[in-house]
């Protein structure tokens, strides 16, 4: 089925988008465990640029599974192919441009690096590092009570692993910082590396 498939080049280039937006594009790709913030992060970055009129657009993991991944579960195998589909959409999307926002837990480094494979040089990995004790203490889901009480399968940080980042772009330890000072750490990463202005 391959052989059949080939690439079709558009008639308006990346750098023609890139170009009219007025900024390079970039995907911020927040990763930390369950409550640790990254959607509330994500959303307060995602306003900032929007209000420096930055072309813009957030993947959230909730939202994710809503529609495109919604036939997917939380077992490993799952959550692999939750972040790879993730991914191809994100590529897509800083092809055209955009700065975009992924919140998503993606507890296994081979996945995040798979991601950045995928992004190529648009990525940035962003830790939102949060002590686990912290998330508990927030969980605003209810998950964490669920999963300790074993009626969550593969819960991230109970009953699964979370590999954190070696590396990442942006380290935010957020039990040290608010989330305004968490946001203003992300947009001057993008200020310094010269993807915003």
């Amino acid at each position: 089925m391959k052989e059949n498939i080939v690439w079709h080049n558009t008639s308006v280039s990346h750098d023609d988008r890139v170009q009219l937006n007025g900024h390079r594009p970039a995907l911020l790709w927040y990763t930390g465990l369950s409550g640790s913030g990254k959607s509330t992060i994500a959303n307060a970055v995602d306003r900032k640029l929007f209000e420096k009129g930055c072309h813009t657009y957030l993947l959230d993991g909730d939202n994710v599974r809503h529609g495109l991944n919604k036939d997917l579960g939380f077992d490993d195998d799952s959550r692999v192919e939750n972040i790879r589909r993730i991914t191809e959409v994100a590529k897509l999307f800083t092809d055209a441009g955009l700065i975009v926002g992924t919140a998503f837990i993606s507890p296994f480094i081979a996945d995040r690096e798979q991601a950045r494979e995928i992004a190529g040089t648009h990525f940035v990995e962003v830790f939102v590092d949060t002590p686990l004790e912290v998330c508990e203490q927030r969980d605003p889901k209810g998950l964490y009570k669920k999963a300790r009480a074993g009626d969550i399968p593969h819960f991230t940080g109970i009953s699964s692993p979370y590999e954190a980042p070696e590396n990442p772009e942006v380290h935010l330890k957020t039990d040290e910082m608010s989330v305004e000072e968490a946001a203003d750490q992300v947009v001057s990463y993008l200020v310094q590396k010269g993807i915003i202005g």
